[in-house]
């Protein structure tokens, strides 16, 4: 297997690429051809698909990049992701140490009102030697590599993979933060059929190429402010621009690349506060903004792309991912494969909660284990709850120690994951019980 780099539609490995921008990708031998992340997660992507397919309107794909470390006493069978600095010694040298893991680039899809719908695409590697980034800076202009010889390429992979699964291009937008500002990214999102949203951090050359889009942004007006709230009670008002630029190509792919016609959105907080740096975003995208009303609607998107921040904190504090004792990377891969497919449900249920509370909570839980929380809390109260979706999790977040309290806020992924493991633990006994006894 060349990297587990597997997602659908493409069922088939792709082949080791010699990245150039810090890294080389790990080689892994199969043992169990039957076995690997793109079968495991093979229906789940297919069911992403479908539940896109019932819903109308826009769909937001988040792809971001994590990172799982291990320690091994073999690290060269799972492969390092970099170093990290180590004690000093006596005379005063910094020494480093390796460090052994694995990588993985995700892509999340959700609604505009932050439902999680599943994800689309996922990309395992490792690597066999790690050079910095700025080591490589020396030798040669990173921004003259194609891309295709860079790490960077796993953007524009699960895009195309994210938007051959989903169908219907014009109705997604890929989100990213400022390691997806790849001027090929937004030539690819334009040859696939697709948009993007990227919070930029290059200040590109613009126009007729004798300016960049800070220079020409610092001249557009500002056409309005928004409030957003960063804190429970704290707020920051935004002074919001924005306008359309012809954004070049890199000097060095300019015969390579077009010109594209972008949006240029800037969200500033123009008071500095006291205890904190102020908020400055810098999007693009080539979606059309015409009025302040979609220029706040962009920001709103944009924001949502924390939740793939929360998807990865699921699967490593709840699943505990990085605690795994397996001895190399392929089973190590195949066990996170099942690990994003239990971390999105944990996310989805509770989420789902807030969105759609009245629901029938078959659409969450399987019958068994409907039949179980109905037998905990009759013998609790004597009666079992409301056929309601928030009843039964609320009822599971309280075996992770919610209080369910008046005026608590809703559950969260911590408590629904406490109460999800309890459950599954007490839906085991039963049917071990079940067999044993009859």
């Amino acid at each position: 297997m060349s990297a587990c780099q597997l997602w659908l539609p493409d069922p088939n490995p792709i082949p080791i690429l010699p990245w150039i921008d810090g890294s080389y990708t790990t080689s892994w031998d199969t043992t169990n051809s039957d076995v690997c992340e793109g079968k495991i997660l093979q229906g789940h992507f297919q069911s992403t698909a479908s539940r896109v397919a019932a819903i109308d309107g826009p769909i937001l794909v988040l792809q971001d990049t994590t990172e799982f470390s291990y320690e091994r006493k073999k690290p060269e069978q799972v492969g390092i992701i970099g170093y990290a600095p180590s004690k000093r010694e006596t005379v005063g040298i910094a020494r480093r140490h390796t460090i052994c893991g694995l990588l993985m680039h995700s892509s999340l899809v959700v609604t505009t009102e932050g439902l999680p719908l599943g994800l689309a695409a996922i990309k395992f590697w490792s690597r066999s030697k790690f050079k910095g980034t700025s080591a490589l800076k020396r030798h040669i202009n990173p921004t003259r590599v194609p891309i295709e010889a860079k790490e960077s390429i796993r953007w524009l992979e699960n895009m195309r993979a994210s938007t051959a699964l989903l169908g219907k291009g014009q109705r997604l937008i890929h989100i990213g933060d400022r390691e997806n500002d790849i001027y090929e990214f937004f030539c690819a999102a334009g040859e696939a059929g697709t948009h993007f949203l990227v919070r930029t951090c290059v200040d590109r050359l613009a126009g007729d190429g004798k300016h960049t889009i800070a220079a020409e942004m610092a001249d557009a007006p500002i056409a309005g402010r928004h409030m957003v709230e960063i804190a429970e009670g704290v707020t920051a008002s935004l002074a919001l621009k924005y306008k359309k630029i012809r954004v070049l190509p890199p000097i060095g792919k300019q015969k390579r690349y077009p010109a594209l016609d972008l949006t240029i959105v800037h969200a500033q907080e123009q008071e500095v506060p006291e205890n904190r740096s102020p908020i400055d975003w810098k999007l693009i995208t080539d979606l059309p903004i015409t009025s302040l009303e979609e220029a706040i609607e962009k920001l709103q998107w944009y924001a949502l792309r924390w939740k793939i921040e929360v998807f990865h904190k699921i699967l490593k504090s709840g699943c505990r991912a990085e605690e795994a004792k397996l001895r190399t990377a392929e089973r190590l891969v195949n066990l996170l494969a099942i690990y994003c497919v239990l971390s999105w449900r944990i996310f989805w249920m509770t989420m789902i909660t807030r969105t759609a509370p009245t629901a029938s909570p078959n659409i969450a839980l399987t019958k068994d284990e409907i039949n179980l929380i109905d037998r905990i809390v009759i013998s609790r109260t004597g009666q079992p709850p409301p056929q309601q979706l928030s009843c039964y999790l609320t009822q599971i977040a309280r075996l992770g120690g919610y209080l369910a309290r008046e005026r608590d806020p809703p559950p969260g992924n911590t408590v629904i994951w406490r109460g999800w493991s309890r459950l599954m633990d007490m839906k085991l006994g039963i049917d071990l019980a079940g067999r044993t006894y009859g």
